[in-house]
């Protein structure tokens, strides 16, 4: 657990979109962990899209890079219902579409506390990592 963090994550619908399967799953045990209610994870924008458009989320994780494809439509409709989310990548900033580059982003690679800090300020919690 993240000091500071008890419970800021308990009962929060978290959505994951990641394609890379050892990364996906650490988040989700690290999420799971943490109380955090896992939506996903998947791998793919059509399954992100349809998980972000069908019901209430807190927050969401999303890899840039989605087999070739990029997760910005889905940050568009999470920015739409006004879901706080993370970009987990390899990119720097500036690699970003201008749009995209004040959003917040941890750089690949990260430790899982690093992401469990950055989700619990995403939803408003004061943590130290």
């Amino acid at each position: 657990m993240t000091i500071g963090m008890a419970g800021a994550l308990t009962g929060k619908r978290i959505l994951v979109v990641e394609d890379e399967y050892f990364i996906a799953t650490d988040l989700k045990r690290a999420l799971q962990g943490e109380d955090a209610v896992v939506v996903g994870p998947v791998g793919d924008i059509d399954t992100g899209l349809a998980l972000a458009a069908a019901g209430t989320l807190d927050a969401a994780v999303l890899d840039v890079n989605l087999e070739g494809a990029n997760s910005y439509t889905i940050a568009d409709r999470l920015m739409e219902q006004a879901v706080p989310y993370m970009f987990l990548t390899g990119y720097d900033g500036w690699a970003l579409p201008e749009a995209y580059r004040d959003a917040p982003r941890m750089a690949k690679p990260f430790t899982i506390s690093m992401v469990l800090a950055h989700v619990g300020r995403l939803l408003g919690a004061e943590t130290m990592s």
